[in-house]
């Protein structure tokens, strides 16, 4: 499974190394929306969120499926700036269909076919089917995409708002802590750049990114298998520290591709019982459970999406499910009509870094 990234022809000078100080503020609020991703950043995120107004955490509760399951492509830009307010800049910029389109994929999980390049807010297709995966993903959800439907301009102008009071009560402060490690990867990235070449850089950027062979073609391991083409800009490349141990890669059609990867190295876990380990390892031999796993460590998942997901029927798809249950690697809560499956962080962890590292690309 991987994205592939056409950059025949392109010159060297194209494939960038940039920080980006909205993409870092996307990496923080997904660690706010899910910390146990991020352990290391527990007590950091326990933090802000006391010492958040009651009215900045409900704004960011109404708006975190722009980065909670996956990150919206406009919160990780192809041409990175120096400051969070012209990153915003360039996202107003953006049509009201783009803007739509991008956060509703994004809202209703990863796979961009459910649109197949029709717009929501014009195609009556896309707009339904936008509504009922929302409304499979939750009640928050759901009253997200039905007011970012009826009113773009009041949803996009709140969603800025949002995204600039976090300047002043948490961003601009975690932003300047990371900023010399990010200005240290940066300057190893491109000097490795300059002196030995695009497959050097990418390779010091993570063993699941590399240049194929004839050096026409950036592969990053990802969840699903996908092809898009570097041109006028390029590629980009963010260092994130918040966002260890995500690999972000926008790939979608009209998006400049841009992959924001971590800079920290993971930490060590807690070894677990030799039975225990047993018992996963058997229920992750099957490459269908691994890959329904990659897809739920992205967030609840209910039989019918992932069965459509992977176009698998749902009778199978329960019986994976029922393995990895049994494993004690997922979850099963009832939301109404819908029983949604949470993949268990912890226990995949234990497992080691390197599979909770692939898991979570």
């Amino acid at each position: 499974m991987t994205l592939r990234i056409d950059i025949s022809g392109l010159p060297s000078e194209r494939v960038r190394f940039a920080a980006s100080p909205l993409a870092e503020l996307t990496a923080m609020l997904h660690v706010l929306a899910e910390p146990g991703h991020h352990p290391q950043f527990a007590g950091w995120a326990e933090d802000v969120w006391s010492g958040l107004r009651p009215e900045l955490a409900e704004r960011l509760r109404e708006a975190e499926f722009l980065w909670r399951s996956s990150q919206a492509d406009f919160l990780i830009p192809a041409r990175p700036r120096l400051t969070l307010a012209e990153e915003l800049d360039d996202v107003d910029r953006i049509d009201d269909e783009t803007y739509v389109t991008a956060a509703l994929v994004t809202t209703c999980g990863s796979n961009r076919v459910h649109f197949a390049g029709a717009s929501p807010l014009t195609d009556t297709t896309a707009r339904e089917r936008a509504l009922d995966v929302a409304q499979a993903r939750g009640a928050l959800q759901e009253a997200f995409a039905e007011r970012l439907l009826a009113d773009p301009a009041t949803v996009r102008a709140r969603v800025r708002d949002t995204l600039e009071e976090c300047a002043g009560a948490f961003f601009d402060g975690a932003w300047a802590s990371v900023a010399v490690q990010l200005a240290t990867d940066l300057r190893l990235k491109n000097e490795l750049l300059r002196r030995q070449g695009v497959g050097a850089a990418l390779a010091s950027v993570s063993g699941a990114v590399t240049l194929a062979p004839d050096g026409d073609c950036i592969i990053v391991d990802k969840v699903q298998d996908k092809a898009t083409a570097a041109r006028g800009a390029g590629v980009t490349f963010i260092p994130s520290v918040f966002g260890r141990p995500h690999l972000v890669a926008v790939h979608a059609p009209r998006w400049h591709p841009v992959v924001q990867y971590p800079v920290a190295e993971p930490s060590p876990t807690e070894p677990v019982s030799l039975e225990t380990v047993t018992l996963r390892l058997e229920a992750l031999a099957h490459p269908i459970r691994l890959r329904l796993l990659r897809t739920l460590a992205r967030g609840p998942h209910t039989t019918a999406e992932l069965a459509h997901f992977w176009e698998l029927s749902p009778p199978e798809v329960s019986r994976h499910l029922a393995v990895l249950r049994r494993a004690g690697l997922l979850t099963a809560r009832r939301h109404g009509r819908y029983v949604r499956y949470t993949l268990n962080l912890p226990d995949l962890a234990a497992l080691g870094t390197d599979l909770l590292s692939a898991v979570l690309r």
